[in-house]
């Protein structure tokens, strides 16, 4: 198992409180093509570490979850792997993040292209002051995919459930939309390009629960064409979507706070028969 080494053997550890895992039928994940394959990665802001000896393989058409407490470094390293942290002074990566075998920070890597291929949706939504159509059009005029645009709107709006909602008022405008709405456009805009993957940074943190439920519906129907990884404070979220979740924590050894990888595994294994005691104790409620 990946991750750090485990503080206490689970099979001693009494058993732990009932958890509403989404049933799925198994099937081993990790056969599937890496997508992302993070080596000995070490993320710093300045001369301090956020996220030390980071270790994990996200693959092909699964939900990979990452949940821990807050300032663990999940938001860091989820952004990390489309180099949406750049911007940030100081920001700097050690070891290798590796995107179908190709290091996504070696010299002569274009930023702009490796965030076309891996999308990304924030935690709030964050529609354009322009029309529902010009938002998802927006991109794709930009990187010249001017053809078949009528076309390419429609695919990315009912790619994200939203077309029969919004196909009588797409020259509307999109500050117009329910939350939920907005948030299933900037899922619409970000497909709109024909990425491989889809970053999602706690999408539905600002939604309501009929709302979180649509997202979480299209999540599923999602990653039947993409790679997804969302980043959540919300344990049961992460159960109900994802086949995989990895779990951070802090060290707090030396005086310094480090986000690390303690735990990851297929969701129901972390959250039934975790390894770890930290795991444990983060997804039975005694901290966090």
């Amino acid at each position: 198992m990946e991750g750090s080494q485990p503080e206490t053997d689970a099979s001693t550890a009494p058993p732990l409180a009932a958890l509403a895992i989404t049933s799925r039928e198994h099937t081993d994940v990790t056969t599937r093509d890496v997508v992302f394959d993070l080596r000995d990665v070490d993320l710093y802001y300045g001369a301090t570490m956020a996220v030390s000896g980071l270790n994990m393989q996200v693959h092909k058409n699964v939900i990979t979850a990452m949940i821990g407490p807050s300032g663990c470094g999940k938001s860091t390293v989820v952004r990390t792997l489309n180099r949406m942290n750049d911007s940030i002074p100081g920001f700097r990566v050690s070891g290798e993040v590796l995107y179908h075998d190709h290091d996504v920070y070696a010299s002569g890597v274009d930023p702009v292209e490796v965030r076309r291929r891996i999308g990304m949706v924030f935690q709030r939504p964050n529609p354009f002051p322009k029309s529902i159509y010009d938002n998802i059009a927006w991109a794709a005029r930009l990187l010249g995919l001017k053809q078949n645009l009528d076309e390419r709107v429609e695919r990315a709006l009912r790619g994200a459930a939203l077309w029969d909602e919004v196909k009588d008022r797409l020259k509307g405008s999109a500050l117009g939309l329910s939350g939920g709405q907005q948030q299933r456009l900037c899922i619409a805009r970000a497909i709109a390009i024909e990425p491989d993957v889809l970053l999602l940074d706690e999408p539905c943190s600002a939604l309501d629960p009929i709302a979180t439920a649509l997202v979480e519906e299209l999540m599923q129907d999602l990653k039947k064409a993409y790679t997804l990884v969302i980043v959540t404070h919300n344990m049961q979220q992460a159960a109900r979507v994802a086949e995989r979740t990895a779990f951070f924590s802090l060290d707090v050894s030396g005086g310094k706070r480090t986000g690390v990888l303690v735990e990851y595994d297929d969701t129901e294994t972390l959250y039934t028969r975790p390894s770890d005691k930290r795991t444990e104790d983060y997804v039975t409620g005694r901290f966090g």
